[in-house]
């Protein structure tokens, strides 16, 4: 197999809808026996540690995950905004949405949660924003 540049595999990534990469990620970190998020928590509660008022600064919830709880009536109306906020194909949005409650966004910010949120209830869904 040939070897890949960074910027080759960046690539890939970007091609990659936000499903597909936790997937990666998680097979990832069963095959080479790590934590991809055991540096990003150090990191964060370093600077929670250096002051007194750091730890409030820490405490704001900044990444938020939408769950798909159900698809209601309008299962059709909801597997076409999966799509389009996934980028998933038919089988995989309609396998998700058929699964539910499941993951349908995770780690996005609070604006991007809001619009997905908004979008599938306009649709018919309900949906959790953690």
């Amino acid at each position: 197999m040939a070897k890949l540049s960074t910027e080759e595999l960046l690539d890939a990534f970007k091609e990659m809808t936000l499903l597909e990469l936790s997937g990666f990620v998680k097979e990832f970190e069963e095959v080479f026996d790590v934590k991809a998020a055991a540096p990003v928590a150090a990191v964060a509660a370093a600077p929670a540690a250096g002051g007194a008022g750091g730890g409030e600064e820490a405490a704001v919830q900044d990444e938020f995950d939408v769950i798909l709880e159900g698809a209601g009536d309008k299962k059709i109306q909801v597997i076409k905004e999966v799509r389009a906020l996934t980028s998933l194909g038919l089988k995989e949005a309609k396998d998700l949405v058929d699964g539910a409650p499941k993951p349908l966004l995770e780690k996005v910010n609070k604006e991007t949660a809001d619009k997905a949120k908004e979008a599938l209830e306009k649709a018919g869904a309900s949906v959790t924003v953690k």
